[in-house]
């Protein structure tokens, strides 16, 4: 009789080499759009709506991806899809760099997407449960600390590259800093990845017997679809519009500028928060309980519209929910649906969250009017986030294993 195969040992420096490619593809590409913009624009003689778009196809085109790279990981091809990423990622830098006009400059942020499909959280986090199954949790958390600084770190160093060298130049040496280090990164901490028949679930037979559309068609995964969407769509939907509705919540002008950059700071405090507490704490009530700071967040903005405190109060409830709400929406499909096809099943959702991350801003932007500010979008922001906790319950109740 066989016994059962051992859990690998959780890889502390695996996981803290793994955050520092988050680290960098999360700065030097997501957070480097907004520094790159104007230059951009003024370069290539785009209005603003004409720039934006490119970002927009570039979430797009990582949510079509995200389908395919969830199943390559599920297959055991990690180190070639975070490496391959990697790669792309550089060339299409570098591709960057040289365009001339808008059709290439869409071009290049379309490959961009499809190469953070393969390098963002999503494919990091499947990676670490794959390998990591009784400490994923963990794994997943660690990932966001670094991850979490990455606007800190880059946004800073972007500006000055592109006021030293010229946006074009900017471009070279965020290509270089992938080809160097986040290539060679994936390529060697990724080696010797998990077969997918080896993995089992604690104390209960294996589900990978099961094809990942039986999990597809399943109540949990369907429940976490929505709880993922819709909470995407309302965290999506705020930044973009955040200086301006706390301007128009009583913050004075130095406050509505200085709160929402220290948002990523909350974010990180969270986290911390989760890893060095949560073992106290039953980890469903936690997940439960994460998810309802965003709409409490929302409700002390509503109910204390005009006050500055209202405001505050909102920002640290916001900041620590959505920092934390990482760590939730990336385990919710490994505790609640499967672990042996948690890419792949991520990989479905990718889509949908990607038009939602592109949707909402534009809604709250129609749903403003100078009469009543953001009144009605913050009520349907908050309408969408209790049905999304509702689910996340629902889920829980009716998970797989």
């Amino acid at each position: 009789m066989n016994s059962p195969p051992e859990r690998p040992a959780y890889d502390r420096r695996m996981v803290g080499w793994l955050s520092v490619g988050q680290l960098i593809t999360w700065g030097s590409v997501f957070y480097a759009f907004a520094l790159l913009m104007e230059p951009v624009e003024q370069s290539l003689a785009l209005t603003r709506a004409e720039s934006s778009l490119a970002f927009s196809l570039g979430l797009l085109a990582e949510g079509v991806m995200a389908w395919p790279v969830g199943r390559w990981i599920d297959r055991g091809h990690e180190r070639a899809v975070m490496t391959g990423g990697s790669l792309v990622m550089a060339g299409a830098l570098l591709a960057h760099s040289v365009v001339q006009d808008a059709a290439g400059f869409y071009a290049v942020w379309i490959v961009l997407g499809a190469a953070l499909a393969a390098t963002l959280y999503t494919p990091a986090f499947a990676i670490v449960t794959r390998r990591f199954p009784s400490d994923f949790r963990r794994a997943i958390i660690t990932l966001t600390f670094l991850g979490g600084l990455a606007s800190t770190v880059f946004i800073p160093l972007v500006a000055w590259l592109v006021n030293a060298l010229g946006w074009r130049h900017a471009l070279w040496v965020l290509a270089a800093i992938h080809l160097c280090i986040c290539v060679p990164l994936h390529a060697t901490i990724l080696l010797g990845a998990p077969r997918p028949q080896a993995r089992h679930e604690a104390g209960a037979a294996p589900t990978a017997q099961r094809s990942a559309s039986h999990f597809l068609r399943s109540k949990p995964f369907l429940l976490i679809g929505v709880f993922s969407v819709l909470l995407m769509a309302v965290t999506a939907a705020l930044p973009p519009h955040m200086v301006s509705l706390l301007r128009g919540s009583g913050l004075p002008e130095a406050w509505a500028i200085a709160v929402p950059a220290s948002i990523g700071i909350v974010q990180v405090f969270g986290r911390a928060l989760l890893y060095f507490f949560e073992h106290r704490f039953d980890l469903h009530l936690a997940n439960r309980l994460i998810p309802c700071l965003i709409p409490l967040g929302l409700m002390a903005l509503l109910a204390g519209s005009g006050h500055a405190g209202a405001a505050l109060l909102f920002v640290a409830l916001y900041g620590m929910g959505n920092g934390m709400l990482t760590i939730v929406k990336g385990t919710a499909i490994a505790q609640y649906v499967s672990r042996e096809h948690v890419a792949t099943l991520n990989g479905a959702l990718g889509l949908p969250m990607a038009i939602a991350r592109a949707l909402a801003p534009l809604m709250l932007g129609v749903l403003w009017s100078p009469a009543n500010g953001y009144a009605a979008g913050l009520w349907m922001l908050l309408v969408a986030s209790v049905v999304a906790v509702l689910a996340l319950v629902a889920a829980q109740r009716a998970r797989t294993h």
